[in-house]
């Protein structure tokens, strides 16, 4: 037995700061950049179409809040079948800054043409308003964000709410949100055989092709003008803040697919933002960065 004291536990504001510093040891500033850790629900069916049940993952910062914003992501896979989590590093330390964020999963064209994948997103974000408080967030703080394929989703979704392009027997919730963050995505498909890129862009068995309903894109002018995201949009009608971004050098989705929306949002007098990442390709190819992830959180806390 010792005659050392055994101490009390202490209140956190009285605990004081350990000043040893051990010979050979160094001291570092550390700044809470990533406050909050992270609570992860998996595999959350919303609905169920064609025999396909369609999954959200879902997460949480770790914070006592049932009003935390949301960002509900569309994973971009060329309109084919997502992989969720390709993007789920940036989602986490999304969340670990406060927002929650929904992974969400649509039909592939390949079972389901254009405007499926569009309705499944507006289900899930009915889905999960209609239980906010069980998911804990604001519902009247959501946010679109996608990227490629999945950008070209969140701006149909974003742009046509619940005026049109919805399913029936969804949630009674509004499929509404606040803003939409596009990450290089296609948005005037029938140009893309004419800009410059690495794949083809006109046949039916392209990624566009497969949207329209596997068919030429060329041939076939009013289905593809049918997936124009601005095209639905009116002057006069109210449209959800944008931010675009999109590389110099991106060798799949054309940079001048970006300019095609921004200068119809522009012309329009829509909010909109345009961020060019100089040098930055498609995907990880340049976007997996803290100067990317950052203007997002900019633009998020401008709008939400």
């Amino acid at each position: 037995m010792t005659d050392r004291t055994i101490l009390p536990p202490m209140k956190p504001e009285d605990f004081p700061e350990n000043t040893a510093l051990p010979e050979g040891a160094q001291e570092v500033r550390w700044q809470d950049t990533f406050g909050y850790g992270v609570a992860f629900a998996h595999g959350i069916v919303y609905a169920e179409r064609e025999g396909m049940p369609l999954h959200l993952h879902h997460l949480c910062p770790r914070n006592d809040r049932r009003d935390n914003p949301l960002i509900v992501f569309v994973q971009g896979s060329a309109w084919y079948r997502q992989d969720l989590f390709i993007h789920l590093p940036e989602m986490v330390r999304m969340c670990q800054k406060g927002y929650c964020v929904s992974l969400v999963e649509y039909r592939p064209s390949t079972t389901a043409p254009f405007p499926a994948q569009c309705e499944d997103v507006k289900t899930a974000i009915r889905f999960l308003r209609s239980d906010a408080r069980h998911f804990r967030f604001d519902p009247d703080r959501v946010a679109l964000w996608g990227d490629s394929s999945g950008g070209h989703t969140a701006l149909m979704a974003g742009f046509t709410g619940d005026e049109c392009l919805n399913c029936p027997g969804d949630p009674d919730a509004t499929a509404a949100v606040r803003c939409i963050v596009d990450w290089y995505a296609p948005t005037v498909v029938s140009e893309m055989a004419f800009e410059p890129s690495t794949q083809e862009h006109a046949s039916p068995d392209c990624p566009e092709g497969w949207l329209i309903g596997h068919l030429p894109v060329q041939e076939h002018p009013e289905k593809a003008a049918a997936t124009v995201p601005q095209s639905y949009l009116r002057a006069d009608s109210p449209t959800p803040p944008v931010l675009i971004m999109h590389g110099s050098r991106d060798m799949t989705v054309n940079f001048q697919q970006s300019v095609h929306l921004y200068e119809a949002l522009r012309g329009m007098g829509k909010d909109v933002e345009f961020v060019k990442l100089l040098g930055a390709d498609h995907g990880f190819r340049g976007f997996a960065c803290e100067e990317a992830l950052g203007e997002v959180e900019r633009f998020l806390k401008k709008w939400l």
